[in-house]
């Protein structure tokens, strides 16, 4: 456990540091990644509130109702613990805590409940409230050594479960989407992940909408399967980072449209990955893989980013989309995932993790990137 307190005791410096940046006095962090990323604890959604008083210079304090403090893990002394019985005012303590507020600029998490950030704003008048992401957004964006390991960890355990679907120990004919999305998802507990996120299936043409959620439909032979699943797995008792992978297969031989049409799509994903190194834009990395598909004359059935950030959440910065130039940097972690989707025919996508390493991309999912046939 001492790695993990030591990445977050850097993680704390960082985050103060930006705030000096930035001008803002404290940091507000209830529900959402940012809690966990800096302290070890993942608050469970309740009404009670659970806050992270963090400010720029001075003690931080979590406030937590009492009967969840038990589940706060030792921070080593660099967060004190507040422990807040049923009759106080968990807002009165915040606002204690944080002093006089005219003028002060406060960071709130964007995953925060509207009912606590009322209460705070009535609490403390003349301060001003923005989005706490301004702040750690780009600092949980680029990862650390723990947190790379505990991506990588967490792929591995993904690619063991789309190996078994790609030979065929997952049966796919005659069976229901929803039947093969529960014998994913059994699979990823089954390799260590503490929970499913996701077991998207979606067969012929329900493969052309891309969160498809999985039904009665049975799939036939002649289906193509898109295969989208992952979860929450944990290294060395830290916090869960997430696994998120997509394989789209065959029921028997697919038609030749179906096999020139996931050329295009390999050929984007590699050229995407292949696009990644230090210093180029996201958007750049979303338009090389579009370009291919584009150029195949396919580029209208490319409906959404090449990619997404990704870490304690499965989905957060950095964004790999057109608009966003934000310049790479080593440390940077998220899919490319290009897909390809006929309305009312067919549909398929193909999913990596990559790192951007010192010389390019480092890709964490390495199972067969090929149309294999079930």
């Amino acid at each position: 456990m001492t790695d993990q307190l030591g990445a977050r005791a850097q993680r704390l410096e960082r985050v103060r540091g930006r705030m000096g940046e930035l001008g803002v006095d404290a940091l507000l962090l209830s529900h959402g990644a940012d809690l966990p990323w800096l302290t070890g604890y993942r608050a469970m959604p309740l009404e009670r509130l659970t806050l992270l008083v963090l400010p720029r210079d001075g003690e931080a304090v979590l406030i937590v109702p009492a009967l969840e403090a038990p589940r706060v893990p030792d921070t080593a002394g660099m967060v004190a613990l507040c422990p807040w019985s049923e009759t106080e005012d968990p807002i009165a303590l915040a606002a204690g805590l944080l002093g006089p507020a005219r003028h002060a600029v406060y960071g709130i998490s964007d995953r925060a409940w509207a009912q606590s950030l009322l209460a705070l704003q009535a609490s403390l008048p003349g301060a001003q409230f923005e989005a706490a992401s301004r702040v750690t957004s780009p600092l949980r964006a680029v990862k650390d050594s723990s947190e790379i390991a505990a991506l990588r960890a967490a792929a591995r355990a993904a690619d063991s479960v789309a190996v078994v679907l790609q030979s065929g120990e997952i049966p796919l004919a005659g069976r229901s989407e929803a039947q093969v999305s529960d014998a994913l998802s059994m699979g990823l507990l089954a390799a260590g992940h503490r929970r499913v996120n996701f077991a998207i299936v979606g067969s012929g043409p329900n493969g052309a909408s891309p969160h498809h959620e999985p039904g009665e439909r049975v799939i036939e032979p002649g289906d193509t399967v898109v295969c989208d699943f992952g979860g929450e797995y944990v290294l060395h008792d830290d916090v869960g980072y997430c696994s998120d992978i997509t394989r789209t297969v065959a029921v028997g031989e697919p038609g030749a449209q179906v096999r020139d049409t996931y050329a295009v799509l390999l050929a984007a994903q590699q050229a995407a990955v292949d696009a990644v190194r230090p210093g180029v834009t996201a958007e750049h990395v979303d338009a090389v893989a579009r370009a291919v598909i584009t150029e195949a004359g396919l580029g209208e059935y490319f409906i959404h980013r090449t990619g997404h950030g990704i870490g304690i959440e499965e989905h957060e910065d950095p964004y790999v989309v057109a608009g966003n130039d934000t310049a790479l940097v080593v440390g940077h972690a998220f899919s490319i995932e290009p897909g390809i989707y006929f309305p009312g025919r067919f549909g398929m996508r193909l999913e990596d993790i990559v790192v951007v390493g010192e010389d390019g991309a480092i890709p964490l999912n390495t199972v067969d990137h090929s149309l294999v046939v079930i």
